[in-house]
């Protein structure tokens, strides 16, 4: 039977970041305790992020330049996805330039969605990309509101350059509700806090533990490091001393990311990878309704797989803001009066979005045959040599370094973080084009400034519900 493991990971932490105090400061009318729990920073979305663009994030991270050849499937989990009856991973896959036979699949419903979606890929058949995505909303003056974030990770499994094998696992399916939220709800409702960490985390999760340890054949004394998530502070520790376990229990990434739901638990996995040596033990929890227990030992290949960015390089590369009414309008938490300029239709055209497919989910430019002019869009004839576009090659654009031409701040027309920021951009390849630039600095953006290229949501149909996505300029740090 061939065996399968964690080969690359990845992760994406929105650039956004709020300081908590900001938050408290908003609800010291009412709530004047929360001052005590405002600590560090918490990430949070852009108005045009979500978990599917967070998805595609983390696993261009993960797998680096180029698509996902020899990947068999996709899984996205998120108790957060845009679409209920529309399949979410399958929008991932595609922009992260994946065959048509790729297999996807969403995953939700539950905190530990993430561990159970690659607890499956572990035991699979054939290489897959698992990802988990997120970004809890929680009702403004609530503790959850301080302590949420949101954020990625990706991790490709496969038989091949294994960098973390599992050695161990169990699950254990128990209907503890500690917080639920119902379908047409925007917020959890949460139980009381000592008896989830005392009869939920205290009781379930050391019977998983145990079976996972006796499937290894090891004591908890053979673990190095112990992963486990949770809005509750405390709550791993507490869970850590009493299975006693002497090694180092990972932090919770508060400061700068904050819990980001059926996300956190494979953050936290990244976060170790990263920083873990070859022949080290990891025991992986998650928690809900139940739990998942998951033993890996990393290999000699860890140091090699690495990521470019991960979530160290993601919390470096925050964006601080200063305006708590900006996060809660990107969680439509409030409706501001944007104007006439707002009030126009962004329905969709479904049969063009499908025949440019190829143009528009994996940002394909067109390379001519003849006189190797990079272009996009993709028009019939090549705009120098009028060559037919039958003779045009695919040069995907996604993974190019680019750098401004020109930039303009428009405060005119509607957008919902003004203002908005176009210009011409040039690619490596040649290829130049009119972009949106996102979380651009309030300093602004220099002509000649390197860019990245970020999958993110173009415009939102609200009366109809649909998310058109494309891809938009970044620069390659935060300013």
């Amino acid at each position: 039977m061939t065996e399968f493991g964690i080969s690359r990971f990845g992760a994406y932490i929105p650039r956004l970041r709020l300081d908590r105090s900001i938050i408290a400061a908003a609800h010291a009318w009412m709530a004047p305790g929360l001052k005590g729990q405002a600590k560090g920073s918490r990430a949070f979305t852009n108005w045009d992020e979500d978990t599917i663009t967070m998805g595609v994030e983390a696993a261009r991270d993960a797998v680096g330049p180029g698509d996902l050849q020899g990947v068999g499937a996709v899984r996205l989990a998120s108790t957060n996805l845009p679409y209920a009856d529309l399949q979410n991973a399958a929008i991932v896959a595609r922009a992260l330039g994946a065959a048509d036979g790729v297999a996807t699949s969403d995953a939700a419903g539950s905190q530990r969605a993430g561990t159970s979606a690659l607890l499956q890929a572990l035991k699979g058949t054939e290489p897959s990309l698992v990802i988990a995505a997120d970004n809890p909303f929680a009702k403004p003056a609530s503790a959850q509101e301080l302590s949420f974030g949101a954020g990625a990770a990706a991790f490709m499994v496969s038989d091949q350059n294994i960098a973390a094998r599992l050695v161990g696992s169990a699950t254990v399916a128990n209907v503890f509700v500690d917080h639920f939220r119902s379908a047409d709800a925007d917020s959890d409702y949460n139980w009381e806090e000592r008896w989830v960490r005392d009869e939920g985390y205290a009781k379930i999760v050391p019977n998983a533990v145990k079976a996972a340890l006796a499937d290894a054949q090891l004591t908890m004394g053979d673990i190095q490091h112990f992963v486990m998530p949770s809005y509750l502070k405390g709550a791993a520790d507490a869970v850590a001393k009493k299975l006693k376990f002497a090694g180092t229990v990972a932090g919770g990434l508060e400061d700068g990311v904050g819990y980001a739901g059926a996300a956190h638990a494979l953050l936290m996995l990244a976060a170790t990878l990263e920083k873990a040596g070859p022949g080290e033990r990891i025991l992986l929890v998650g928690f809900g309704q139940g739990a998942d227990a998951l033993i890996f030992q990393t290999t000699d290949a860890i140091a090699s797989v690495r990521p470019a960015r991960g979530v160290a390089g993601s919390i470096a590369d925050g964006l601080p803001t200063d305006s708590y009414l900006r996060m809660l309008s990107f969680y439509n938490g409030i409706e501001a009066e944007w104007g006439m300029r707002s009030e126009k239709s962004g329905k969709t055209a479904l049969t063009e979005q499908y025949r440019s497919a190829d143009q528009l989910e994996g940002f394909n430019a067109g390379k001519c045959g003849s006189c190797g002019t990079v272009q996009f869009p993709q028009l019939q004839y090549c705009v120098n040599c009028h060559t037919s576009n039958d003779q045009f090659a695919d040069v995907p654009l996604r993974d190019e370094v680019a750098e401004v031409l020109t930039s303009t701040a428009d405060w005119l027309s509607y957008h919902p973080a003004p203002p908005l920021w176009v210009g011409f951009v040039r690619f490596h390849s040649g290829a130049r084009l009119l972009m949106e630039m996102v979380d651009i600095g309030k300093d602004g953006i220099d002509t000649g400034a390197k860019l990245r290229m970020v999958y993110r949501i173009k415009e939102k149909d609200r009366q109809r519900g649909y998310n058109r996505y494309f891809w938009k300029a970044t620069p390659l740090g935060a300013a």
